[in-house]
């Protein structure tokens, strides 16, 4: 079977993968289109496997929510290279993945990589993608919140995202990008003190205690010390408890109040790449 030009460009926009390797997969297809579309695929999967070892730790964070601002989600996409991850079609990737997750509100990274997108599941699309790209790609974290409302905030650069979700659904828009940028630039690990287990806490109050005892406080002490110690910790790592940025002399727990006496906080999430 013989193939004409306009078969080698149907393949490119097809699979993405450049004009040699597509006019090279026809030709070992004989001419073959759904044969050389499997030759292209099998590519893909012979790159990902020679790749398996590499390390893929760049790539693009992106968080979106529903028109009904009431599910959100962060996806991440791994690939080797800067250069890769700040490709328009390797961030258009990464957002349509995204697309898919929303449409279907996965639950998890394992629902989202077998749904579809493109009649292809996703998990396959990825390893396929390897193929294309040169790179090994990882679908690496998915991850979702419901609430009232939810906000979302992507940092320039794609390496840094984060949701947040609240209690009402008629928070300012202000309000709320103020609490997703806070959450971006401050980490915090949980909302409040109590959504933090007691193992960790527990686990801070002997780094606390350890790290007074070394410094030669007397042992009979350290737990009041410590105990002072972990209050300041809790005051760092949870949200509702954080200094608000913005201001400085007020925490976030007043700044919602503030503008809302009922207003707080009820999920959130962050994820970013060494930045």
């Amino acid at each position: 079977m013989s193939f004409t030009t306009a078969d080698v460009v149907k393949l490119r926009k097809v699979t993405g993968a450049g004009m040699m390797d597509c006019k090279n997969a026809l030709k070992d297809a004989e001419g073959d289109f759904d044969r050389a579309l499997e030759i292209i695929r099998e590519k893909g999967k012979a790159i990902a496997n020679k790749r398996a070892d590499r390390d893929a730790a760049e790539g693009v964070v992106l968080a979106k929510v529903t028109p009904d601002n009431k599910f959100g989600a962060i996806v991440v996409l791994n690939c080797e290279t800067d250069f890769v991850a700040k490709n328009d079609s390797f961030v258009a990737l990464t957002d349509s993945i995204l697309n898919v997750a929303l449409e279907n509100k996965a639950d998890s990274l394992e629902a989202l990589k077998a749904l579809k997108l493109d009649g292809t599941v996703i998990d396959t699309l990825v390893t396929e993608q390897t193929g294309v790209i040169g790179e090994k790609l990882e679908l690496s974290y998915y991850k979702s919140i419901s609430a009232e409302k939810i906000v979302n905030y992507i940092h320039p650069g794609n390496k840094l995202a984060t949701l947040v979700g609240f209690n009402k659904g008629d928070v300012e828009t202000m309000v709320a990008k103020d609490i997703a940028m806070q959450i971006a630039a401050m980490a915090p690990i949980a909302i409040d003190k109590d959504a933090i287990s007691q193992e960790v806490v527990d686990k801070e109050i002997e780094i606390a205690k350890e790290k007074y005892r070394l410094e030669g406080k007397p042992e009979a002490m350290l737990d009041k010390i410590a105990q002072g110690s972990i209050n300041k910790w809790f005051k760092d790592v949870t949200l509702l408890n954080q200094t608000y940025v913005k201001d400085g002399k007020i925490s976030i727990k007043d700044f919602l109040k503030q503008n809302d006496s009922e207003l707080t906080v009820t999920a959130f999430d962050r994820y970013t790449l060494d930045i």
